[in-house]
C-alpha cells in the first residue's frame, strides 16, 4: 500500500468517525426533543384543565408527598411560564438538529468523494 492510499484511508476513517459522532449527537437530541414534546403536551393539558376551573374551585400542587393549596391564577401563570420555557428549549433543540443535519450532509458528501478517490487509487 502506497502513501496516497494510506492517506486516503486515514481521511476516510477520520470522516467516518466524525459522521458516527454526529449520528450519536443527533440521536440524543432527537430523544430530547421527543421528551420536550411530551412535556409540552402534558403542560398544555394541565393549562386547558386549569382554564376550565372557576374562581371558586381549589387547586393543589404536589410538593414531595404533600399537597399544598395554590391560587388558581398563580397555577395558570406557572404552567404558562413552563410552557414558554419548554417551547424555547424545543426551538433550540430543533435549530441544533437542523445544524447537525447539515453537518451530516457534508460528512456524507466528503465520505462519498473519499470513497471514489479510494476506488480510483485502488484500480
Amino acid at each position: 500500500m502506497d502513501k496516497e492510499t494510506a492517506a486516503i484511508q486515514k481521511k476516510l476513517q477520520n470522516e467516518l468517525d466524525a459522521y458516527q459522532a454526529g449520528q450519536k449527537d443527533f440521536q440524543k437530541l432527537a430523544q430530547q426533543r421527543q421528551i420536550l414534546e411530551g412535556q409540552l403536551n402534558e403542560n398544555q393539558c394541565v393549562l386547558d384543565e386549569l382554564n376550565l376551573l372557576g374562581p371558586d374551585n381549589k387547586v393543589y400542587k404536589l410538593y414531595g408527598p404533600v399537597l399544598v393549596k395554590q391560587d388558581l391564577e398563580d397555577a395558570r401563570q406557572n404552567v404558562g411560564k413552563r410552557i414558554e420555557y419548554i417551547k424555547k428549549e424545543s426551538k433550540s433543540c430543533n435549530d441544533t438538529l437542523e445544524t447537525l443535519e447539515k453537518k451530516q450532509d457534508k460528512h456524507r458528501e466528503n465520505l462519498k468523494k473519499l470513497q471514489q478517490q479510494y476506488q480510483i487509487v485502488m484500480k
